[in-house]
């Protein structure tokens, strides 16, 4: 009867845990001022302009050494 009434515990516990962490995102949500929206704005283009450019899988494999080193 004892483990009965642990598992039951445990469960509502669990279950409170659970409904708190899908809860905690969308009561404590997080939104970006205007001024940080300027900067990450602003860095974007920086970074244009210095010539950066994202890479797709292939890119990375070519830049990469994918077969080890040789001795």
């Amino acid at each position: 009867m004892n483990v009965l009434i642990g598992i039951a515990i445990f469960i509502v516990i669990a279950l409170i845990g659970w409904a708190i962490a899908e809860a905690k995102p969308n009561l404590f949500g997080y939104k970006n001022s205007d001024d940080e929206a300027a900067v990450e704005e602003s860095a974007k283009d920086a970074l244009k302009k210095n010539g950066y450019d994202e890479q797709n899988i292939k890119d990375v494999i070519k830049n990469i050494s994918t077969k080890g080193f040789e001795a």
